[in-house]
């Protein structure tokens, strides 16, 4: 059934035009809300899955306990060679990093020494040389590992020692600080 209604108030016309249902109101759209709302559902699972990707990760790296684990540095097997007539000597320790963040050794201070400084022996044709380093890295989970045939630390003006001395050390690392430790003094090829 068709109506057309036409109301007059003072100035204002209203005119209303559509088919009645018997004083009911009209349906609405024909279209199911799922079937509405089906675009958007579809264009949301690629971030959301994204994210619980991501979130699992996550929480699996923090459960294994390396997130936010800071370099964690244990340094042992200080030694130093005999110095011969205060010319220079060498010294070495194991660092070892169980944290999980990588630091690194960017210097070397011996109070009783003139200076210490970081070194490298490598060979050039055919002949051994040393070289300086700027620094030495000590990755997460592993080690940095001082021998007389790589990385090292040269010590300029070291003091009087003999076999069985301790001479005090401290090595500055970039995330660790400063650490206090000592070498014990050794007859070199032990």
């Amino acid at each position: 059934m068709t109506a057309n209604t036409t109301t007059t108030t003072g100035t204002t016309t209203t005119t209303t035009t559509g088919t009645t249902t018997g004083g009911k109101t009209p349906p609405p759209s024909s279209t199911p809300l799922w079937r509405a709302l089906a675009p958007a559902a579809r264009a949301a699972v690629v971030p959301v899955a994204a994210f619980a990707v991501a979130l699992g990760g996550l929480g699996a790296w923090a459960a294994s306990g390396a997130a936010g684990s800071p370099a964690e540095l244990e340094v042992t097997g200080g030694r130093m060679l005999v110095p011969f007539d205060g010319g220079e000597t060498a010294a070495f320790f194991q660092v070892r990093n169980t944290g999980g963040a990588d630091d690194e050794l960017l210097r070397v201070e011996v109070p009783s020494a003139r200076e210490a400084m970081l070194s490298r022996n490598v060979e050039r044709k055919g002949a051994g040389t040393m070289e300086m380093v700027g620094s030495m890295p000590v990755p997460a989970g592993g080690e940095l590992e001082m021998s007389h045939s790589g990385l090292d630390i040269m010590v300029q003006g070291p003091p009087k020692a003999r076999v069985g001395d301790r001479v005090p050390f401290v090595l500055h690392f970039r995330e660790s600080g400063a650490v206090r430790v000592d070498a014990e003094v050794v007859r070199a090829g032990s």
